[in-house]
């Protein structure tokens, strides 16, 4: 199964693609390996292969979700430049 010129070209305009006469020689030829590639794997048997979304085993990466207390206020304010009433001060932004 191999891919016309005609095709190609209506693949290239629905990409928004210009190509060149040699590049539609080269890309016909390219999408016309990638089909037989595809024909041949759709001649395996699948039919009981699981479907998966990867080819490794994923697990879950997150931790635990456990209330913590938070750090005194006095620590994280002692590096701020500029602090007021036991919070960040910051400059005006908004006018």
């Amino acid at each position: 199964m191999g891919i016309t010129k005609k095709e190609l070209e209506h693949i290239a305009i629905l990409s928004r693609l210009e190509l060149s006469e040699e590049e539609k020689e080269v890309f016909s030829h390219q999408l016309g390996d990638i089909l037989k590639y595809i024909e041949k794997l759709n001649e395996l048997n699948t039919e009981h292969v699981e479907p998966m979304a990867y080819a490794a085993a994923f697990n879950n990466v997150f931790r635990e979700d456990k209330t913590v207390p938070s750090l005194p206020r006095g620590t994280v304010l002692q590096n701020a430049p500029s602090q007021a009433l036991g919070f960040f001060k910051v400059p005006k932004v908004i006018d």
